[in-house]
């Protein structure tokens, strides 16, 4: 299974990193992005940490949290911009 952020969606409501620390982080606006490949939803989530991100994917209050089966395809400017 694959993630990323939909950071036009992010509240900034820190849920995602409560839940899932080594999948999420926030940038310097405070908008979450996924940390594996900084957003891109390349990098498959590993099978250790599927349970703290379904955690979290569950309990964002936007749903800005996405996931699928495949890699999802290359990101628009505005979906990785402004990442540490």
């Amino acid at each position: 299974m694959y993630s990323r952020v939909q950071r036009d969606a992010c509240i900034a409501c820190g849920l995602c990193q409560l839940c899932a620390p080594e999948l999420f982080n926030y940038d310097a606006e405070g908008i979450a992005y996924y940390r594996p490949d900084h957003n891109q939803g390349t990098t498959p989530i590993p099978p250790e940490q599927l349970t703290a991100f379904k955690q979290a994917y569950r309990q964002c209050p936007t749903g800005a949290i996405k996931r699928q089966t495949q890699p999802f395809p290359p990101a628009d400017k505005k979906s990785t911009t402004h990442l540490l």
